[in-house]
Protein backbone atom coordinates (compact mmCIF):
# COMPACT_ATOMS: atom_id res chain seq x y z
CA UNK A 1 0.00 0.00 0.00
CA UNK A 2 1.40 3.47 -0.90
CA UNK A 3 1.40 6.13 1.84
CA UNK A 4 -1.41 7.92 0.05
CA UNK A 5 -3.29 4.60 -0.05
CA UNK A 6 -3.13 4.26 3.78
CA UNK A 7 -6.39 4.73 5.60
CA UNK A 8 -6.90 8.35 6.83
CA UNK A 9 -6.78 7.22 10.46
CA UNK A 10 -3.28 5.72 10.00
CA UNK A 11 -2.00 8.82 8.13
CA UNK A 12 -3.16 11.10 11.01
CA UNK A 13 -1.48 8.86 13.56
CA UNK A 14 1.85 9.01 11.69
CA UNK A 15 1.55 12.78 11.31
CA UNK A 16 0.92 13.25 15.07
CA UNK A 17 3.88 11.00 15.85
CA UNK A 18 6.17 13.06 13.58
CA UNK A 19 5.01 16.33 15.11
CA UNK A 20 5.48 14.91 18.61
CA UNK A 21 9.01 13.73 17.83
CA UNK A 22 9.93 17.09 16.30
CA UNK A 23 8.53 18.97 19.32
CA UNK A 24 10.46 16.69 21.66
CA UNK A 25 13.69 17.23 19.74
CA UNK A 26 13.20 21.01 19.81
CA UNK A 27 12.52 20.88 23.57
CA UNK A 28 15.70 18.91 24.20
CA UNK A 29 17.70 21.36 22.07
CA UNK A 30 16.25 24.38 23.90
CA UNK A 31 17.03 22.85 27.30
CA UNK A 32 20.58 22.00 26.21
CA UNK A 33 21.16 25.56 24.97
CA UNK A 34 19.73 27.01 28.18
CA UNK A 35 22.00 24.79 30.27
CA UNK A 36 25.02 25.84 28.22
CA UNK A 37 24.13 29.54 28.48
CA UNK A 38 23.80 29.28 32.25
CA UNK A 39 27.16 27.55 32.53
CA UNK A 40 29.09 30.22 30.59
CA UNK A 41 27.17 33.36 31.56
CA UNK A 42 29.23 35.48 33.94
CA UNK A 43 27.85 36.22 37.36
CA UNK A 44 26.91 39.73 38.31
CA UNK A 45 29.85 41.82 39.49
CA UNK A 46 30.07 42.53 43.19
CA UNK A 47 27.95 45.52 44.13
CA UNK A 48 29.46 48.78 45.38
CA UNK A 49 30.03 48.56 49.11
CA UNK A 50 29.83 44.78 49.19
CA UNK A 51 32.66 42.34 49.91
CA UNK A 52 34.45 41.09 46.81
CA UNK A 53 35.06 37.40 46.08
CA UNK A 54 38.34 36.02 47.39
CA UNK A 55 40.61 34.25 44.96
CA UNK A 56 43.72 32.13 45.07
CA UNK A 57 45.93 32.39 42.01
CA UNK A 58 49.62 32.04 41.28
CA UNK A 59 51.55 35.03 39.97
CA UNK A 60 53.87 34.53 37.01
CA UNK A 61 56.85 34.67 39.38
CA UNK A 62 55.41 31.70 41.30
CA UNK A 63 54.13 33.64 44.32
CA UNK A 64 50.63 32.81 45.55
CA UNK A 65 48.14 35.66 45.20
CA UNK A 66 45.32 35.46 47.72
CA UNK A 67 43.10 38.49 47.95
CA UNK A 68 42.23 37.78 51.60
CA UNK A 69 45.93 38.02 52.53
CA UNK A 70 46.03 41.58 51.19
CA UNK A 71 43.32 42.87 53.51
CA UNK A 72 44.36 46.19 54.98
CA UNK A 73 45.64 47.42 51.63
CA UNK A 74 43.78 49.13 48.82
CA UNK A 75 43.68 46.76 45.85
CA UNK A 76 43.54 47.72 42.20
CA UNK A 77 42.44 44.56 40.39
CA UNK A 78 42.79 44.92 36.62
CA UNK A 79 41.53 42.35 34.11
CA UNK A 80 43.40 42.74 30.81
CA UNK A 81 44.47 40.82 27.70
CA UNK A 82 47.37 41.12 25.28
CA UNK A 83 44.95 41.17 22.33
CA UNK A 84 42.92 44.09 23.77
CA UNK A 85 43.54 47.54 22.24
CA UNK A 86 41.88 49.49 25.11
CA UNK A 87 44.18 47.55 27.49
CA UNK A 88 47.12 49.01 25.58
CA UNK A 89 45.65 52.49 26.10
CA UNK A 90 45.59 52.12 29.88
CA UNK A 91 48.77 50.08 30.46
CA UNK A 92 51.10 53.06 30.92
CA UNK A 93 48.63 54.86 33.22
CA UNK A 94 48.27 51.77 35.38
CA UNK A 95 52.04 51.35 35.68
CA UNK A 96 52.64 55.03 36.47
CA UNK A 97 49.89 55.02 39.11
CA UNK A 98 51.36 51.84 40.63
CA UNK A 99 54.81 53.45 40.82
CA UNK A 100 53.36 56.50 42.56
CA UNK A 101 51.33 54.55 45.17
CA UNK A 102 53.19 51.28 45.71
CA UNK A 103 54.76 52.45 48.99
CA UNK A 104 51.40 53.56 50.44
CA UNK A 105 49.53 50.33 51.37
CA UNK A 106 48.28 49.87 47.81
CA UNK A 107 48.61 46.70 45.74
CA UNK A 108 47.98 46.45 42.01
CA UNK A 109 47.19 43.03 40.55
CA UNK A 110 46.77 42.18 36.89
CA UNK A 111 44.68 39.20 35.78
CA UNK A 112 45.07 37.94 32.22
CA UNK A 113 41.60 37.38 30.77
CA UNK A 114 41.19 34.66 28.13
CA UNK A 115 44.87 35.01 27.24
CA UNK A 116 47.94 32.81 27.08
CA UNK A 117 50.35 33.51 29.94
CA UNK A 118 53.26 33.92 27.52
CA UNK A 119 51.38 36.53 25.46
CA UNK A 120 50.30 38.37 28.60
CA UNK A 121 53.93 38.39 29.80
CA UNK A 122 55.09 39.83 26.46
CA UNK A 123 52.41 42.54 26.69
CA UNK A 124 53.44 43.50 30.24
CA UNK A 125 57.13 43.48 29.31
CA UNK A 126 56.35 45.87 26.44
CA UNK A 127 54.85 48.36 28.90
CA UNK A 128 57.41 47.71 31.69
CA UNK A 129 54.68 46.65 34.11
CA UNK A 130 56.19 45.81 37.51
CA UNK A 131 53.13 44.91 39.60
CA UNK A 132 52.24 41.21 39.90
CA UNK A 133 49.98 39.57 37.39
CA UNK A 134 48.52 36.14 36.99
CA UNK A 135 46.82 34.00 34.41
CA UNK A 136 43.24 33.04 35.29
CA UNK A 137 42.90 29.33 34.52
CA UNK A 138 39.39 28.64 33.28
CA UNK A 139 38.57 32.33 33.84
CA UNK A 140 37.13 31.42 37.24
CA UNK A 141 38.17 34.70 38.86
CA UNK A 142 36.80 36.74 35.95
CA UNK A 143 33.48 34.90 36.24
CA UNK A 144 33.37 35.48 40.01
CA UNK A 145 33.75 39.21 39.36
CA UNK A 146 31.21 39.25 36.51
CA UNK A 147 33.80 40.35 33.95
CA UNK A 148 32.31 40.44 30.47
CA UNK A 149 35.23 41.97 28.58
CA UNK A 150 38.46 43.82 29.04
CA UNK A 151 39.69 46.02 30.42
CA UNK A 152 37.79 46.06 33.68
CA UNK A 153 39.30 47.42 36.88
CA UNK A 154 38.01 46.94 40.42
CA UNK A 155 39.03 49.24 43.28
CA UNK A 156 38.80 47.37 46.59
CA UNK A 157 39.14 49.12 49.94
CA UNK A 158 41.18 48.07 52.96
CA UNK A 159 38.26 46.01 54.33
CA UNK A 160 37.82 44.05 51.09
CA UNK A 161 34.77 45.93 49.79
CA UNK A 162 34.25 47.15 46.24
CA UNK A 163 34.37 50.94 46.05
CA UNK A 164 34.64 51.47 42.27
CA UNK A 165 34.33 49.40 39.11
CA UNK A 166 35.76 50.82 35.89
CA UNK A 167 34.52 49.25 32.66
CA UNK A 168 36.85 50.18 29.82
CA UNK A 169 40.24 51.84 30.01
CA UNK A 170 41.05 53.70 33.21
CA UNK A 171 43.30 56.75 33.45
CA UNK A 172 45.94 57.72 35.97
CA UNK A 173 43.75 60.65 37.03
CA UNK A 174 40.71 58.46 37.69
CA UNK A 175 42.73 55.97 39.71
CA UNK A 176 44.51 58.70 41.66
CA UNK A 177 41.18 60.25 42.70
CA UNK A 178 39.98 56.90 44.07
CA UNK A 179 43.29 56.10 45.77
CA UNK A 180 43.66 59.54 47.37
CA UNK A 181 40.11 59.29 48.73
CA UNK A 182 40.79 55.85 50.23
CA UNK A 183 44.21 56.72 51.65
CA UNK A 184 43.36 60.04 53.27
CA UNK A 185 43.72 59.98 57.06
Amino acid sequence: MEPSDAPPQEQGSKSRLSVGLAAGAVSVLVLALLGYALSVTPTLPPQLGSPVPDFQLTAMDGRPLNLSELQGKVIILNFFASWCNPCRQEATDLQQTWQHYQDREVQFLGVAYKDAASKAQTFLDEFDVTYPFTPDPGNRTARAYGVTGVPETFVIDQAGHLVHHFVGPVTQGELSLELDRLLEP
